[in-house]
């Protein structure tokens, strides 16, 4: 793996992150708005790392045999989906939003699990911002050692 390949798959993984992590900070900003339904954040990998995946890459490499192909690797956002679990259904008949019988439905957000989600994408980002900076130190070695 080279290291422009090592800073892409950092920068990817910290856009990813970041995305991940405005979610659940507007998921968590609306735990109180009626209506309001959770959004689940989705992370995909950029290659096929499982067995089967491997398994195919594998024999079309007849001479490598017994040896695990190079995959790049990495982490892409590849969009929402929205909780199906429904919020609480609270008795407000006055209320714009209120159905026929004058009930409104909750958001279907749980604080904690987003702020745990958050915590979880807030320390991924820091990860992949030190790999870039592993990376970086790492190049500026090498061009050291050129000299």
């Amino acid at each position: 793996m080279s290291i422009m390949e090592s800073m892409n798959i950092g920068s990817n993984a910290l856009t990813a992150h970041g995305l991940r992590l405005d979610i659940h900070a507007k998921n968590i900003a609306n735990v109180d708005t009626p209506n309001y339904v959770r959004r689940i954040p989705i992370l995909n990998a950029t290659e096929d790392i499982s067995f089967h995946g491997l398994m195919n890459t594998m024999k079309n490499d007849v001479f490598g045999v017994g040896t695990l192909p190079y995959t790049q690797g990495g982490v892409i956002f590849s969009g929402c989906t929205e909780d199906p679990t429904l919020g609480d259904k609270i008795y407000r008949p006055g209320h714009p939003d209120a159905d026929a019988n004058g009930y409104i439905r909750a958001s279907n957000v749980n604080a904690m699990v987003d702020m745990a989600d958050a915590i979880l994408a807030q320390r991924a980002y820091e990860a992949n911002l030190a790999l870039i900076g592993i990376t970086k130190s790492m190049a500026q070695k090498a061009t050291e050692i050129g000299r």
